[in-house]
Formats: structure tokens, C-alpha cells, sequence
């Protein structure tokens, strides 16, 4: 019985050790389980807070949304820039009331000097009609033209007779 016994304890002893290594090894995986688990938590807590934290930066982006590139930013604010920039320069010329005043005689200069050009220049058509005119029948003008030296004889005669 002794070597019976002998021999079955070893039996129950490697049994025991089998059962032992498999607790440990059960326990080993349970635990590198636990880790990856709690290191994904970890790193989901992360993600999320870091989505909330870009939320909070720019409440205008939707959740779950990447943010814009760097590059589309910084050209969307060089616009928004230039826009303000023209407003700026739009404001500011509609509060100039002297600089207004000046662009206002400006136009009417260049409106008067517009005018003088089209007058003149209806009246040099119309002295070069009655030119023409004059040319081809002079005797209404030579008529004319001693009426208004007869008046002014008549206005001279009239002047010295009374002096």
C-alpha cells in the first residue's frame, strides 16, 4: 500500500499542480482581459473627452464630426479678413462727409463739363448749317446785317443830337 500510495500521490500531486497551473493561468488571462478591457475604457473616456473638449472649442461643429483641416481654417479666416477689411473701408467711406462732399462736385464738374461739350457742340452744327446756308443765299443775311448797322447809325445819330 505504501507504494501504492506512493504512486498515487504523485498522481494527486501532478493532478493537483495541473489544477493549480490552470487556477493560475485562468487567472493570468482573466486578468490580461481586465487590463486590455480597462485600457479601452480608458481610452474611450479619452476619445470622449476629448470630442467634448473640441465641442466646447467650437460649439458650431457637430458631435462626431472631424474638425476642419488647419489649412481650410486659416484660409476661411484670410476671407473673413478681406471681407471686413471691404466693410471696414465701406464704413468708413460713409461716415467721411468730406470726402463725399468733394466726390459729389466731382460728378457735378464732370456733368456740368459733359453738358458744355454737347451745347458746343450743337452750336458749332448749327453755326456751320447757317454757314452753309449764308453761302448759298446771302441776301436774307446781307438784309439782316444792314438792318443792324442802320439800327446802330440810327442809335449814334440819336445820341449826338441830344448831347
Amino acid at each position: 500500500m505504501t507504494d501504492a500510495k506512493s504512486r498515487d500521490e504523485p498522481a494527486a500531486g501532478v493532478a493537483g499542480d495541473d489544477s493549480a497551473n490552470e487556477d493560475s493561468a485562468t487567472k493570468a488571462k482573466g486578468k490580461r482581459e481586465k487590463e486590455r478591457n480597462d485600457r479601452e475604457l480608458a481610452q474611450e473616456a479619452e476619445e470622449k473627452q476629448a470630442e467634448e473638449e473640441a465641442h466646447e472649442a467650437d460649439p458650431d461643429q457637430p458631435e462626431g464630426q472631424e474638425p476642419p483641416d488647419p489649412d481650410q481654417l486659416r484660409g476661411e479666416i484670410a476671407e473673413a479678413r478681406e471681407e471686413l477689411g471691404e466693410t471696414v473701408e465701406a464704413l468708413a467711406a460713409k461716415a467721411d462727409v468730406k470726402a463725399q462732399a468733394k466726390q459729389k462736385v466731382e460728378e457735378q464738374k464732370a456733368q456740368v463739363q459733359s453738358t458744355v461739350e454737347e451745347q458746343k457742340a450743337q452750336a458749332q452744327q448749327k453755326f456751320e448749317q447757317t454757314k452753309s446756308q449764308a453761302q448759298e443765299n446771302p441776301t436774307p443775311f446781307a438784309a439782316a446785317a444792314g438792318g443792324v448797322l442802320a439800327l446802330l447809325l440810327l442809335i449814334v445819330f440819336l445820341k449826338r443830337r441830344r448831347a
